[in-house]
């Protein structure tokens, strides 16, 4: 029997040392690298003499040396599994079963007039904590509390939308909205049908109802909802500190107020080129009222700071006003960027701004580290599809029957390449990803303030991202088309709540995505359809497509 022989094998930039016995057959030389590499033998290609390593090859003559390296190139993985239980093809399923099968999103009937309606119902089913605390709620159409038939209209709309491949007339929502809100009722001018309305104020108008009605989640520990507190409360409500002084009186002291809100407000001047100075505007006012000391009415400076933000906040572009000149509403068509991050921190009160600092820039260094771990990663991957190719070029390019040899060292140099990894680190593992990335957010969490931590549903570092959008399409403000786009990848979060149970945030993450990749799905009515980030780029204005009026941001998820 011929002695074991010391050789390595390269996977994915690694090198395993395994003992080669020439005697034994080449499948127990392929399991050996499998309990080394976990790259399944249906899925491995060896580089040895002679070409790819096959079952029935003769170890004796691929001339293998002591400390000789061979290629390994597949992918890590399980092997395929049978089937438990019988095979259910899709034909067979049910439609509310196929669309739980696919995870199919769907659209809204248009029922004249409702794309306003459709639109803002669509944005707000991509807050995840909003199906879980609907899920809790136990209310029933028909009751004399208009606002608790509202939320309970809404929660088997949402449980309708979970459960069909199919648009969906949301007839009992709306019906119920136009009860407890009449101004949804108003009538066209013809009175052939009901009006368009504005997607803001029925915004306001649901979010109203849903914080009368609709009680708060326990803390992420717990389990449940909590009666003591409201969702709305808890999830989308900031508080404002207002501070009042006039130079006109300038012995009198200041005034201190503190407000809550549910939607900020981005002012839209000549000057305004981007979100945010827009909301800086609508945070600094100059108003007039009556001054005690001075007796007369006086011009008063109106700042407003944000001293608790909530997990998701609302952005309200203010496009529509009244003209005086023309006694008409109008439409404002000013290109007004918007970020899809964003640092909601020039916006908060000192107290706050030190509260969420540590988290803040904790986050955005750890987003930092991700990133260079990504880029090594994409390099290891760039080098393995090369290596992959160089393979099937020699074995394509030499006789069926004996393939000329092709072994480590006729694979493409990565000898630079490894030079630059080493800079920043070696490639980890889709497991050692994971692994550092549960330790990234404990660090994230061990930063957050005590008062924050203790605050279910607020935002602790006062950074966001985009998640969902509601634009108006044409220039006439009380006409027009409103039209909605929700990130996709929120999809999985949202089936999680609605079965129950909130999304922990390890949920087959997609370790390497980047901007190119991300994908939105855009609601216009009935229609539903997929469209790169580009697109949401291009809404902020300028002309009478489609345009950013109300926007959804989430506390940054990492």
């Amino acid at each position: 029997m011929a002695s074991t022989i010391p050789i390595k094998v390269k996977h994915n930039g690694k090198l395993h040392d395994i003992q080669l016995d020439p005697s034994q057959p080449a499948t127990a030389f392929k399991q050996a690298i499998y309990e080394k590499t976990g790259v399944p033998s249906d899925r491995m290609k060896v580089m040895v003499k002679g070409g790819m390593l096959k079952d029935d090859h003769d170890l004796t003559k691929i001339g293998a040396r002591p400390g000789q390296t061979f290629m390994v190139i597949g992918t890590a993985g399980e092997l395929p599994k049978a089937p438990t239980g019988p095979i259910t093809f899709i034909e067979d399923l049910t439609d509310s079963e196929l669309a739980l099968a696919t995870k199919s999103r769907v659209g809204l009937t248009n029922l004249g007039n409702t794309c306003y309606l459709n639109s803002t119902l669509q944005v707000l089913r991509a807050i995840p904590e909003l199906q879980t605390a609907l899920g809790h709620f136990d209310g029933n159409l028909g009751g004399a509390d208009g606002e608790r038939n509202l939320t309970a209209a809404l929660r088997d709309l949402y449980k309708n939308l979970s459960q069909t491949t199919e648009p969906f007339p949301p007839f009992a929502f709306l019906t119920i909205l136009r009860q407890v809100a009449p101004q949804f009722a108003e009538m066209t001018r013809d009175g052939h049908g009901f009006a368009q309305q504005d997607a803001e104020e029925v915004w306001v108008r649901i979010v109203q109802a849903l914080q009368n009605s609709l009680h708060g989640l326990a803390p992420s520990s717990e389990a449940g909802a909590d009666a003591s507190r409201k969702f709305v409360e808890q999830y989308l409500t900031g508080h404002m500190v207002i501070k009042r002084s006039s130079a006109e009186a300038p012995d009198e002291p200041a005034s201190l107020s503190k407000d809550p809100f549910s939607i900020l407000q981005c002012n839209i001047s000549s000057t305004t080129n981007e979100m945010s100075s827009g909301i800086l505007d609508s945070l600094n006012q100059q108003i007039e009222k009556t001054s005690s000391s001075l007796n007369r009415t006086a011009v008063y400076d109106e700042t407003s700071r944000i001293d608790r933000l909530p997990a998701y906040l609302a952005t309200h572009f203010v496009r529509f006003y009244w003209r005086r000149d023309i006694n008409k509403k109008t439409k404002i068509m000013r290109k007004v960027k918007f970020p899809f991050v964003l640092d909601a921190t020039p916006f908060l009160t000192d107290e706050l701004k030190a509260k969420v600092k540590e988290t803040n820039v904790t986050i955005q260094k750890i987003e930092k580290d991700r990133d260079e771990r990504a880029k090594i990663r994409k390099r290891a991957v760039a080098r393995r599809v090369a290596e992959e190719k160089a393979a099937r070029e020699a074995k394509a390019g030499a006789p069926q029957e004996d393939v000329a040899m092709t072994d480590a060292t006729t694979a493409p140099s990565t000898e630079g390449e490894g030079k630059e990894d080493s800079k920043l680190g070696q490639a980890l593992s889709e497991e050692e990803e994971l692994a550092e990335r549960a330790k990234e957010r404990e660090t994230i969490r061990s930063t957050i303030h005590p008062d924050l931590l203790a605050d279910t549903g607020c935002n602790p570092s006062a950074l966001y991202e985009l998640v969902g959008v509601v634009t108006h399409k044409g220039a006439a403000a009380d006409a027009g088309h409103y039209i909605s786009w929700v990130r996709r990848d929120l999809e999985e979060e949202t089936e999680h709540a609605l079965a129950g149970s909130p999304a922990k945030g390890k949920n087959k993450e997609k370790l390497d995505k980047t901007e190119a990749d991300e994908e939105w799905y855009k609601f216009d009515d009935d229609k539903v359809s997929l469209v790169g980030r580009d697109k949401i780029t291009a809404l902020d204005g300028g002309g009478e497509d489609s345009v950013a009026y109300i926007l959804l941001y989430r506390s940054k998820q990492l």
